[in-house]
Protein backbone atom coordinates (compact mmCIF):
# COMPACT_ATOMS: atom_id res chain seq x y z
CA UNK A 1 0.00 0.00 0.00
CA UNK A 2 2.73 2.42 -0.99
CA UNK A 3 1.35 4.52 -3.82
CA UNK A 4 4.85 4.83 -5.29
CA UNK A 5 5.57 1.46 -6.91
CA UNK A 6 6.22 1.04 -10.62
CA UNK A 7 2.94 0.12 -12.31
CA UNK A 8 2.96 -2.65 -14.90
CA UNK A 9 0.37 -1.33 -17.35
CA UNK A 10 -1.13 -3.68 -19.92
CA UNK A 11 -3.75 -2.98 -22.61
CA UNK A 12 -6.13 -5.39 -20.87
CA UNK A 13 -5.75 -3.62 -17.52
CA UNK A 14 -6.22 -0.17 -19.07
CA UNK A 15 -9.36 -1.28 -20.90
CA UNK A 16 -10.80 -2.71 -17.69
CA UNK A 17 -9.81 0.43 -15.73
CA UNK A 18 -11.78 2.62 -18.13
CA UNK A 19 -14.93 0.56 -17.47
CA UNK A 20 -14.70 -0.49 -13.82
CA UNK A 21 -17.11 0.90 -11.24
CA UNK A 22 -14.80 0.23 -8.28
CA UNK A 23 -15.05 3.29 -6.05
CA UNK A 24 -11.33 4.29 -6.15
CA UNK A 25 -11.54 4.48 -9.94
CA UNK A 26 -14.79 6.43 -9.79
CA UNK A 27 -13.08 9.03 -7.60
CA UNK A 28 -9.95 9.10 -9.76
CA UNK A 29 -12.08 9.78 -12.83
CA UNK A 30 -13.45 12.90 -11.13
CA UNK A 31 -9.91 14.25 -10.76
CA UNK A 32 -9.22 13.58 -14.44
CA UNK A 33 -12.45 15.31 -15.43
CA UNK A 34 -11.35 18.27 -13.30
CA UNK A 35 -8.57 18.96 -15.81
CA UNK A 36 -10.47 18.11 -18.96
CA UNK A 37 -9.35 20.42 -21.76
CA UNK A 38 -6.28 21.69 -19.92
CA UNK A 39 -2.92 20.53 -18.69
CA UNK A 40 -2.49 18.74 -15.42
CA UNK A 41 -0.46 20.68 -12.83
CA UNK A 42 3.12 19.66 -12.23
CA UNK A 43 1.91 17.58 -9.28
CA UNK A 44 -1.64 16.40 -8.56
CA UNK A 45 -2.02 16.77 -4.81
CA UNK A 46 -3.94 14.35 -2.61
CA UNK A 47 -4.40 15.45 0.99
CA UNK A 48 -5.57 13.94 4.24
CA UNK A 49 -6.16 15.92 7.42
CA UNK A 50 -5.40 14.88 10.96
CA UNK A 51 -6.23 16.54 14.26
CA UNK A 52 -3.58 15.51 16.82
CA UNK A 53 -5.78 16.20 19.84
CA UNK A 54 -5.58 12.50 20.64
CA UNK A 55 -3.66 9.42 19.64
CA UNK A 56 -4.15 8.30 16.02
CA UNK A 57 -6.96 5.80 15.59
CA UNK A 58 -8.01 3.40 12.88
CA UNK A 59 -10.22 6.01 11.22
CA UNK A 60 -7.13 8.17 10.69
CA UNK A 61 -5.36 5.28 9.04
CA UNK A 62 -8.43 4.58 6.92
CA UNK A 63 -8.30 8.04 5.40
CA UNK A 64 -4.71 7.56 4.27
CA UNK A 65 -5.31 4.00 3.04
CA UNK A 66 -8.37 4.97 1.03
CA UNK A 67 -6.74 8.08 -0.40
CA UNK A 68 -3.77 5.95 -1.45
CA UNK A 69 -6.17 3.64 -3.30
CA UNK A 70 -7.65 6.59 -5.21
CA UNK A 71 -4.16 7.86 -5.96
CA UNK A 72 -3.14 4.50 -7.38
CA UNK A 73 -6.29 4.31 -9.54
CA UNK A 74 -5.48 7.82 -10.84
CA UNK A 75 -1.98 6.71 -11.75
CA UNK A 76 -3.37 3.78 -13.73
CA UNK A 77 -5.94 5.90 -15.57
CA UNK A 78 -3.28 8.48 -16.50
CA UNK A 79 -0.82 5.68 -17.40
CA UNK A 80 1.43 7.00 -14.63
CA UNK A 81 2.40 10.05 -16.69
CA UNK A 82 1.29 12.61 -14.08
CA UNK A 83 3.29 13.22 -10.91
CA UNK A 84 1.28 12.79 -7.69
CA UNK A 85 1.82 13.43 -4.00
CA UNK A 86 -0.03 12.51 -0.84
CA UNK A 87 0.21 15.15 1.89
CA UNK A 88 -0.77 14.10 5.42
CA UNK A 89 -1.55 17.41 7.12
CA UNK A 90 -1.69 17.76 10.89
CA UNK A 91 -3.68 20.66 12.34
CA UNK A 92 -1.28 20.80 15.28
CA UNK A 93 -1.56 24.57 15.77
CA UNK A 94 -5.13 24.10 16.93
CA UNK A 95 -5.79 24.99 20.56
CA UNK A 96 -6.32 22.18 23.06
CA UNK A 97 -9.99 22.82 23.77
CA UNK A 98 -10.35 19.94 26.23
CA UNK A 99 -8.04 17.45 27.90
CA UNK A 100 -8.29 13.98 26.35
CA UNK A 101 -9.55 11.19 28.60
CA UNK A 102 -6.74 8.82 27.71
CA UNK A 103 -3.65 10.79 28.80
CA UNK A 104 -1.65 9.61 31.85
CA UNK A 105 -2.07 12.76 33.99
CA UNK A 106 -5.00 14.97 33.00
CA UNK A 107 -4.41 17.48 35.81
CA UNK A 108 -0.90 18.23 34.55
CA UNK A 109 -2.33 19.48 31.25
CA UNK A 110 -4.93 21.83 32.72
CA UNK A 111 -2.62 24.91 32.68
CA UNK A 112 -2.19 24.42 28.93
CA UNK A 113 -5.84 24.49 27.89
CA UNK A 114 -6.37 26.51 24.69
CA UNK A 115 -2.67 26.60 23.88
CA UNK A 116 -1.59 25.31 20.45
CA UNK A 117 -1.12 21.55 20.61
CA UNK A 118 2.54 22.03 19.70
CA UNK A 119 2.92 24.18 22.86
CA UNK A 120 1.34 21.60 25.18
CA UNK A 121 3.94 19.45 27.01
CA UNK A 122 4.12 15.80 26.06
CA UNK A 123 2.29 13.82 28.79
CA UNK A 124 3.53 10.45 27.53
CA UNK A 125 7.24 10.89 28.24
CA UNK A 126 10.01 10.17 25.77
CA UNK A 127 11.88 12.45 23.42
CA UNK A 128 8.95 14.34 21.89
CA UNK A 129 8.78 17.97 22.91
CA UNK A 130 5.01 18.44 22.79
CA UNK A 131 1.69 16.63 22.88
CA UNK A 132 1.28 17.20 19.14
CA UNK A 133 4.83 16.08 18.37
CA UNK A 134 4.18 12.79 20.16
CA UNK A 135 0.85 12.18 18.42
CA UNK A 136 2.25 13.19 15.04
CA UNK A 137 5.10 10.73 15.54
CA UNK A 138 2.64 7.97 16.42
CA UNK A 139 0.75 8.67 13.19
CA UNK A 140 3.91 8.65 11.08
CA UNK A 141 5.24 5.53 12.77
CA UNK A 142 2.11 3.64 11.91
CA UNK A 143 1.87 4.91 8.33
CA UNK A 144 5.52 3.97 7.86
CA UNK A 145 4.88 0.39 8.96
CA UNK A 146 2.45 0.10 6.06
CA UNK A 147 4.94 1.56 3.62
CA UNK A 148 2.69 4.45 2.63
CA UNK A 149 4.26 6.97 0.27
CA UNK A 150 3.35 10.31 1.84
CA UNK A 151 4.74 13.63 2.98
CA UNK A 152 3.92 14.76 6.50
CA UNK A 153 3.01 18.40 7.04
CA UNK A 154 2.68 20.32 10.32
CA UNK A 155 0.31 23.30 10.44
CA UNK A 156 2.57 24.96 13.01
CA UNK A 157 5.59 24.64 10.74
CA UNK A 158 3.68 25.80 7.66
CA UNK A 159 2.23 28.85 9.44
CA UNK A 160 5.53 29.83 11.06
CA UNK A 161 7.58 29.27 7.91
CA UNK A 162 5.30 31.58 5.92
CA UNK A 163 3.93 28.87 3.64
CA UNK A 164 0.43 30.34 4.05
CA UNK A 165 1.37 34.03 4.22
CA UNK A 166 0.22 34.97 0.72
CA UNK A 167 -3.23 33.49 1.21
CA UNK A 168 -3.50 34.82 4.79
CA UNK A 169 -2.90 38.34 3.47
CA UNK A 170 -5.62 37.68 0.91
CA UNK A 171 -7.88 36.56 3.75
CA UNK A 172 -7.31 39.93 5.42
CA UNK A 173 -8.21 41.67 2.14
CA UNK A 174 -11.35 39.57 1.74
CA UNK A 175 -12.26 39.47 5.40
CA UNK A 176 -15.81 40.74 4.80
CA UNK A 177 -16.46 38.10 2.15
CA UNK A 178 -15.31 35.34 4.52
CA UNK A 179 -17.51 36.76 7.29
CA UNK A 180 -20.39 36.77 4.81
CA UNK A 181 -19.99 33.02 4.42
CA UNK A 182 -19.48 32.25 8.08
CA UNK A 183 -21.93 34.46 9.97
CA UNK A 184 -25.14 32.93 8.53
CA UNK A 185 -23.98 29.55 9.82
CA UNK A 186 -23.69 30.79 13.43
CA UNK A 187 -26.13 31.62 16.20
CA UNK A 188 -26.63 35.25 17.34
CA UNK A 189 -24.30 34.95 20.34
CA UNK A 190 -21.46 33.47 18.32
CA UNK A 191 -21.97 35.99 15.51
CA UNK A 192 -21.27 38.83 17.94
CA UNK A 193 -17.76 37.56 18.73
CA UNK A 194 -16.78 35.53 15.68
CA UNK A 195 -13.65 36.09 13.67
CA UNK A 196 -11.99 33.75 11.16
CA UNK A 197 -8.62 34.88 12.58
CA UNK A 198 -7.49 33.33 15.84
CA UNK A 199 -4.52 35.26 17.28
CA UNK A 200 -1.94 33.51 19.44
CA UNK A 201 -1.81 35.65 22.58
CA UNK A 202 1.64 37.22 23.22
CA UNK A 203 0.67 37.25 26.92
CA UNK A 204 -0.59 33.73 27.58
CA UNK A 205 0.38 31.80 24.46
CA UNK A 206 -3.24 30.71 24.08
CA UNK A 207 -5.27 30.56 20.89
CA UNK A 208 -7.79 33.38 21.38
CA UNK A 209 -11.39 33.27 20.24
CA UNK A 210 -11.97 37.02 20.30
CA UNK A 211 -13.68 39.53 18.01
CA UNK A 212 -11.55 41.80 15.86
CA UNK A 213 -11.28 45.50 16.70
CA UNK A 214 -9.73 46.13 13.31
CA UNK A 215 -8.49 44.22 10.27
CA UNK A 216 -5.96 46.26 8.28
CA UNK A 217 -5.68 44.55 4.91
CA UNK A 218 -3.05 46.99 3.65
CA UNK A 219 -0.78 46.44 6.64
CA UNK A 220 -1.71 42.77 6.91
CA UNK A 221 -2.55 43.05 10.61
CA UNK A 222 -5.37 42.41 13.02
CA UNK A 223 -6.13 44.31 16.24
CA UNK A 224 -7.95 42.72 19.16
CA UNK A 225 -8.29 42.83 22.93
CA UNK A 226 -5.87 40.53 24.73
CA UNK A 227 -6.94 40.39 28.38
CA UNK A 228 -7.51 44.15 28.57
CA UNK A 229 -4.64 45.15 26.27
CA UNK A 230 -5.34 46.30 22.73
CA UNK A 231 -2.91 44.26 20.66
CA UNK A 232 -1.95 44.29 16.98
CA UNK A 233 -0.36 41.30 15.27
CA UNK A 234 0.55 40.49 11.67
CA UNK A 235 -1.59 37.77 10.12
CA UNK A 236 1.61 36.21 8.77
CA UNK A 237 4.50 34.28 10.28
CA UNK A 238 2.48 32.09 12.63
CA UNK A 239 1.14 34.89 14.83
CA UNK A 240 -2.43 33.85 14.01
CA UNK A 241 -4.20 30.82 12.67
CA UNK A 242 -7.60 30.49 11.07
CA UNK A 243 -10.71 28.95 12.57
CA UNK A 244 -10.98 25.36 11.44
CA UNK A 245 -13.63 25.88 8.74
CA UNK A 246 -11.87 28.80 7.04
CA UNK A 247 -8.59 26.95 7.61
CA UNK A 248 -9.80 24.08 5.42
CA UNK A 249 -10.53 26.41 2.52
CA UNK A 250 -7.34 28.44 3.06
CA UNK A 251 -5.20 25.33 3.00
CA UNK A 252 -6.83 24.06 -0.18
CA UNK A 253 -6.29 27.42 -1.89
CA UNK A 254 -2.73 27.81 -0.67
CA UNK A 255 -1.52 24.31 -1.51
CA UNK A 256 -3.62 23.61 -4.60
CA UNK A 257 -5.21 20.43 -3.22
CA UNK A 258 -6.92 18.31 -5.87
CA UNK A 259 -8.52 15.59 -3.73
CA UNK A 260 -9.47 15.23 -0.09
CA UNK A 261 -11.81 12.81 1.62
CA UNK A 262 -13.41 13.34 4.99
CA UNK A 263 -15.98 11.82 7.30
CA UNK A 264 -19.71 12.38 7.15
CA UNK A 265 -19.47 14.75 10.12
CA UNK A 266 -17.81 17.24 7.74
CA UNK A 267 -20.39 16.88 4.97
CA UNK A 268 -22.56 19.86 5.86
CA UNK A 269 -19.45 22.04 6.12
CA UNK A 270 -18.02 21.04 2.74
CA UNK A 271 -19.85 23.85 0.95
CA UNK A 272 -18.29 26.32 3.43
CA UNK A 273 -14.79 24.97 2.83
CA UNK A 274 -15.37 25.22 -0.92
CA UNK A 275 -16.67 28.79 -0.86
CA UNK A 276 -13.81 30.05 1.27
CA UNK A 277 -11.30 28.29 -0.98
CA UNK A 278 -12.84 30.07 -3.96
CA UNK A 279 -12.88 33.44 -2.16
CA UNK A 280 -9.17 33.02 -1.46
CA UNK A 281 -8.40 32.42 -5.12
CA UNK A 282 -8.28 28.64 -5.18
CA UNK A 283 -10.35 25.89 -6.72
CA UNK A 284 -11.99 23.52 -4.29
CA UNK A 285 -10.73 19.93 -4.53
CA UNK A 286 -12.74 16.88 -5.41
CA UNK A 287 -14.38 15.41 -2.32
CA UNK A 288 -15.20 11.94 -1.11
CA UNK A 289 -17.36 11.68 2.00
CA UNK A 290 -17.11 8.42 3.93
CA UNK A 291 -19.32 7.14 6.72
CA UNK A 292 -18.05 7.17 10.28
CA UNK A 293 -16.55 4.35 12.27
CA UNK A 294 -18.52 3.34 15.36
CA UNK A 295 -17.62 1.50 18.52
CA UNK A 296 -19.44 -1.59 19.78
CA UNK A 297 -22.20 0.59 21.27
CA UNK A 298 -22.76 2.40 17.97
CA UNK A 299 -21.06 5.62 19.14
CA UNK A 300 -18.71 7.57 16.89
CA UNK A 301 -15.07 6.73 17.52
CA UNK A 302 -13.29 9.67 19.12
CA UNK A 303 -9.55 10.30 19.55
CA UNK A 304 -10.13 12.14 22.81
CA UNK A 305 -12.42 9.44 24.26
CA UNK A 306 -10.20 6.63 23.09
CA UNK A 307 -13.24 4.41 22.40
CA UNK A 308 -13.28 1.78 19.70
CA UNK A 309 -10.29 -0.18 18.49
CA UNK A 310 -6.87 1.38 18.36
CA UNK A 311 -4.46 0.72 15.53
CA UNK A 312 -2.14 -1.34 17.74
CA UNK A 313 -5.01 -3.39 19.15
CA UNK A 314 -6.16 -4.54 15.71
CA UNK A 315 -2.60 -5.46 14.75
CA UNK A 316 -2.15 -7.49 17.94
CA UNK A 317 -4.80 -9.93 16.74
CA UNK A 318 -4.71 -9.81 12.96
CA UNK A 319 -2.41 -9.04 10.03
CA UNK A 320 -2.29 -5.54 8.63
CA UNK A 321 -3.88 -6.63 5.37
CA UNK A 322 -7.15 -7.46 7.13
CA UNK A 323 -7.35 -3.87 8.30
CA UNK A 324 -6.70 -2.63 4.77
CA UNK A 325 -9.60 -4.76 3.52
CA UNK A 326 -11.90 -3.35 6.19
CA UNK A 327 -11.07 0.15 4.96
CA UNK A 328 -11.74 -0.69 1.32
CA UNK A 329 -15.13 -2.28 1.79
CA UNK A 330 -18.27 -0.12 1.64
CA UNK A 331 -16.69 3.22 2.63
CA UNK A 332 -20.04 5.00 2.43
CA UNK A 333 -21.58 2.64 4.96
CA UNK A 334 -21.17 3.17 8.72
CA UNK A 335 -19.20 0.29 10.22
CA UNK A 336 -18.51 -0.83 13.74
CA UNK A 337 -14.90 -1.19 14.76
CA UNK A 338 -14.62 -3.63 17.63
CA UNK A 339 -12.92 -6.94 18.25
CA UNK A 340 -15.68 -9.20 16.88
CA UNK A 341 -15.17 -7.91 13.33
CA UNK A 342 -11.54 -9.04 13.15
CA UNK A 343 -11.89 -12.78 12.34
CA UNK A 344 -14.30 -12.15 9.47
CA UNK A 345 -12.04 -9.45 8.02
CA UNK A 346 -9.07 -11.83 8.14
CA UNK A 347 -10.83 -14.66 6.34
CA UNK A 348 -12.39 -12.35 3.76
CA UNK A 349 -8.97 -10.94 2.91
CA UNK A 350 -7.52 -14.37 2.17
CA UNK A 351 -10.66 -15.38 0.25
CA UNK A 352 -10.27 -12.35 -2.03
CA UNK A 353 -6.56 -13.08 -2.36
CA UNK A 354 -7.25 -16.69 -3.33
CA UNK A 355 -9.78 -15.64 -5.98
CA UNK A 356 -7.52 -13.06 -7.63
CA UNK A 357 -5.38 -15.33 -9.88
CA UNK A 358 -8.52 -16.90 -11.39
CA UNK A 359 -10.14 -13.58 -12.28
CA UNK A 360 -10.09 -11.56 -15.49
CA UNK A 361 -9.04 -7.90 -15.39
CA UNK A 362 -12.56 -6.58 -14.92
CA UNK A 363 -13.00 -8.77 -11.84
CA UNK A 364 -9.51 -8.04 -10.57
CA UNK A 365 -10.06 -4.29 -10.56
CA UNK A 366 -13.16 -4.88 -8.45
CA UNK A 367 -11.24 -7.11 -6.06
CA UNK A 368 -10.16 -5.24 -2.91
CA UNK A 369 -6.71 -6.87 -2.85
CA UNK A 370 -5.76 -5.20 -6.15
CA UNK A 371 -6.34 -1.79 -4.57
CA UNK A 372 -4.74 -2.74 -1.25
CA UNK A 373 -1.51 -3.95 -2.85
CA UNK A 374 -1.09 -1.32 -5.57
CA UNK A 375 -2.02 -3.82 -8.26
CA UNK A 376 0.42 -6.52 -7.07
CA UNK A 377 -1.36 -8.85 -4.61
CA UNK A 378 0.93 -11.54 -3.18
CA UNK A 379 0.41 -15.20 -4.05
CA UNK A 380 -0.46 -16.88 -0.75
CA UNK A 381 -1.85 -20.36 -0.18
CA UNK A 382 -3.81 -20.58 3.06
CA UNK A 383 -5.04 -24.15 3.60
CA UNK A 384 -6.77 -23.37 6.92
CA UNK A 385 -9.09 -20.35 7.43
CA UNK A 386 -8.60 -18.09 10.45
CA UNK A 387 -12.05 -18.91 11.92
CA UNK A 388 -11.18 -22.59 11.79
CA UNK A 389 -7.87 -21.93 13.55
CA UNK A 390 -9.76 -20.13 16.31
CA UNK A 391 -12.03 -23.12 16.83
CA UNK A 392 -9.07 -25.48 16.75
CA UNK A 393 -7.45 -23.43 19.53
CA UNK A 394 -10.73 -23.52 21.42
CA UNK A 395 -11.19 -27.28 21.16
CA UNK A 396 -7.56 -28.19 21.81
CA UNK A 397 -6.84 -25.56 24.48
CA UNK A 398 -3.60 -24.87 22.61
CA UNK A 399 -1.34 -22.31 24.22
CA UNK A 400 1.46 -22.38 21.68
CA UNK A 401 1.82 -22.70 17.94
CA UNK A 402 3.52 -26.10 18.10
CA UNK A 403 0.30 -27.72 19.35
CA UNK A 404 -1.71 -26.20 16.52
CA UNK A 405 0.86 -27.26 13.96
CA UNK A 406 0.55 -30.82 15.19
CA UNK A 407 -3.09 -30.83 14.08
CA UNK A 408 -2.44 -28.86 10.88
CA UNK A 409 0.46 -31.01 9.65
CA UNK A 410 -1.47 -34.21 10.29
CA UNK A 411 -4.51 -32.85 8.42
CA UNK A 412 -2.46 -31.41 5.53
CA UNK A 413 0.73 -33.47 5.03
CA UNK A 414 3.64 -31.36 3.84
CA UNK A 415 2.19 -28.13 5.24
CA UNK A 416 4.68 -26.75 7.78
CA UNK A 417 5.56 -23.34 9.26
CA UNK A 418 8.43 -23.18 6.76
CA UNK A 419 6.31 -23.97 3.69
CA UNK A 420 3.42 -21.77 4.81
CA UNK A 421 4.82 -18.83 6.82
CA UNK A 422 1.57 -16.88 6.43
CA UNK A 423 -0.39 -19.66 8.11
CA UNK A 424 2.24 -19.75 10.84
CA UNK A 425 1.74 -16.03 11.38
CA UNK A 426 -2.02 -16.58 11.69
CA UNK A 427 -1.61 -19.31 14.31
CA UNK A 428 0.01 -16.75 16.61
CA UNK A 429 -2.82 -14.28 16.03
CA UNK A 430 -5.40 -17.00 16.64
CA UNK A 431 -3.92 -17.96 20.02
CA UNK A 432 -3.76 -14.33 21.17
CA UNK A 433 -7.31 -13.59 19.98
CA UNK A 434 -8.68 -16.72 21.61
CA UNK A 435 -6.94 -16.08 24.94
CA UNK A 436 -8.11 -12.46 25.18
CA UNK A 437 -11.60 -12.50 23.66
CA UNK A 438 -12.97 -15.99 23.18
CA UNK A 439 -11.80 -17.88 26.24
CA UNK A 440 -13.22 -15.39 28.81
CA UNK A 441 -16.67 -15.63 27.20
CA UNK A 442 -16.83 -19.40 26.66
CA UNK A 443 -19.87 -20.97 28.29
CA UNK A 444 -20.32 -24.71 27.90
CA UNK A 445 -23.79 -26.04 28.49
CA UNK A 446 -24.91 -29.52 29.34
CA UNK A 447 -26.81 -31.49 26.71
CA UNK A 448 -30.43 -32.47 27.31
CA UNK A 449 -31.65 -36.01 26.60
CA UNK A 450 -32.36 -35.40 22.90
CA UNK A 451 -28.99 -33.72 22.45
CA UNK A 452 -27.16 -36.50 24.30
CA UNK A 453 -28.73 -39.06 21.98
CA UNK A 454 -27.81 -36.92 18.95
CA UNK A 455 -24.19 -36.58 20.07
CA UNK A 456 -23.91 -40.29 20.81
CA UNK A 457 -25.20 -41.11 17.33
CA UNK A 458 -22.81 -38.54 15.85
CA UNK A 459 -19.85 -40.17 17.59
CA UNK A 460 -20.97 -43.57 16.35
CA UNK A 461 -21.30 -42.26 12.77
CA UNK A 462 -17.84 -40.69 12.93
CA UNK A 463 -16.40 -43.96 14.19
CA UNK A 464 -17.84 -45.78 11.19
CA UNK A 465 -16.05 -43.52 8.70
CA UNK A 466 -13.01 -44.91 6.88
CA UNK A 467 -9.64 -43.69 8.11
CA UNK A 468 -8.62 -40.43 6.48
CA UNK A 469 -12.22 -39.38 5.70
CA UNK A 470 -12.27 -35.83 4.35
CA UNK A 471 -14.34 -32.89 5.55
CA UNK A 472 -17.13 -33.57 3.06
CA UNK A 473 -17.57 -37.16 4.26
CA UNK A 474 -17.59 -35.98 7.88
CA UNK A 475 -20.15 -33.27 7.13
CA UNK A 476 -22.44 -35.73 5.33
CA UNK A 477 -22.20 -38.19 8.23
CA UNK A 478 -23.29 -35.44 10.63
CA UNK A 479 -26.16 -34.44 8.36
CA UNK A 480 -27.37 -38.03 8.11
CA UNK A 481 -27.51 -38.24 11.90
CA UNK A 482 -29.51 -35.00 12.20
CA UNK A 483 -32.02 -35.94 9.47
CA UNK A 484 -33.29 -38.84 11.60
CA UNK A 485 -33.93 -36.68 14.69
CA UNK A 486 -37.20 -34.79 14.61
CA UNK A 487 -35.90 -31.78 16.57
CA UNK A 488 -33.30 -31.09 13.91
CA UNK A 489 -35.45 -31.61 10.84
CA UNK A 490 -36.10 -28.56 8.69
CA UNK A 491 -39.15 -29.20 6.51
CA UNK A 492 -38.53 -26.07 4.46
CA UNK A 493 -35.45 -27.82 3.07
CA UNK A 494 -35.09 -31.14 1.30
CA UNK A 495 -32.41 -33.76 1.73
CA UNK A 496 -30.85 -35.50 -1.32
CA UNK A 497 -33.13 -38.48 -0.61
CA UNK A 498 -36.24 -36.29 -0.66
CA UNK A 499 -36.78 -36.11 3.09
CA UNK A 500 -36.53 -33.04 5.33
CA UNK A 501 -33.32 -31.02 5.51
CA UNK A 502 -31.29 -30.19 8.59
CA UNK A 503 -31.88 -27.20 10.85
CA UNK A 504 -28.96 -24.96 11.79
CA UNK A 505 -29.97 -25.70 15.41
CA UNK A 506 -28.12 -29.02 15.14
CA UNK A 507 -24.75 -27.44 14.49
CA UNK A 508 -25.43 -24.64 16.98
CA UNK A 509 -25.97 -27.33 19.60
CA UNK A 510 -22.68 -29.00 18.70
CA UNK A 511 -20.68 -25.80 19.18
CA UNK A 512 -22.50 -24.79 22.36
CA UNK A 513 -21.98 -28.18 24.00
CA UNK A 514 -18.55 -29.15 22.65
CA UNK A 515 -16.74 -25.80 22.31
CA UNK A 516 -18.71 -23.41 24.52
CA UNK A 517 -19.46 -20.99 21.70
CA UNK A 518 -22.62 -19.93 19.91
CA UNK A 519 -21.29 -20.61 16.43
CA UNK A 520 -18.35 -22.02 14.54
CA UNK A 521 -17.10 -22.91 11.07
CA UNK A 522 -18.42 -25.83 9.04
CA UNK A 523 -18.45 -28.86 11.32
CA UNK A 524 -16.90 -31.20 8.72
CA UNK A 525 -13.96 -28.85 8.23
CA UNK A 526 -13.45 -28.50 11.97
CA UNK A 527 -13.58 -32.25 12.68
CA UNK A 528 -11.27 -33.04 9.75
CA UNK A 529 -8.68 -30.59 11.07
CA UNK A 530 -9.08 -31.48 14.73
CA UNK A 531 -9.22 -35.20 13.95
CA UNK A 532 -12.09 -37.68 14.00
CA UNK A 533 -10.73 -39.52 17.05
CA UNK A 534 -10.20 -36.21 18.90
CA UNK A 535 -13.73 -35.08 18.01
CA UNK A 536 -15.18 -38.32 19.34
CA UNK A 537 -13.13 -37.91 22.53
CA UNK A 538 -14.52 -34.38 22.89
CA UNK A 539 -18.06 -35.75 22.56
CA UNK A 540 -17.33 -38.37 25.24
CA UNK A 541 -16.06 -35.66 27.59
CA UNK A 542 -19.23 -33.64 27.02
CA UNK A 543 -21.46 -36.66 27.66
CA UNK A 544 -19.50 -37.41 30.83
CA UNK A 545 -20.16 -33.90 32.11
CA UNK A 546 -16.51 -32.87 31.97
CA UNK A 547 -17.02 -29.72 29.85
CA UNK A 548 -20.06 -27.94 31.28
CA UNK A 549 -19.62 -26.46 34.74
Amino acid sequence: MTGSNIIDLTPEMLAAAAETKAWPFEEAKKIIARYKGKEFPETVLFETGYGPSGLPHIGTFGEVARTTMVRHAFRVLTQDKVKTKLLCFSDDMDGMRKIPDNVPDRAALEPYLHMPLTSVPNPFGGDYASFADHNNAMLCRFLDTFGFDYEFASATQYYKAGRFDEVLLRAAERYDEIMGVMLPTLGPERQATYSPFLPISPKSGRVLYVPMINVDAKAGTITFDDEGTETTLPVTGGHVKLQWKPDFGMRWASLGVDFEMFGKDHQTNAVIYDRICNILGGRAPEHFVYELFLDEEGQKISKSKGNGLTIDEWLTYAPTESLGLYMYQRPRQAKKLYFDVIPKAVDEYYAFLGAYPRQDWKERLGNPVWHMHDGNPPAIDLPVPFALLLNLVSASNAHDKAVLWGFISRHAPGVTPKTHPELDRLTGYAIRYFDDFVKPTKVYRAADEVEREALARLSEALGALPQGADSEAIQNAALNVARKIERYQDHSKQSPEGGPGVSVAFFQMIYQVLIGQERGPRFGSFAALYGVAETRALIERALAGQLAA
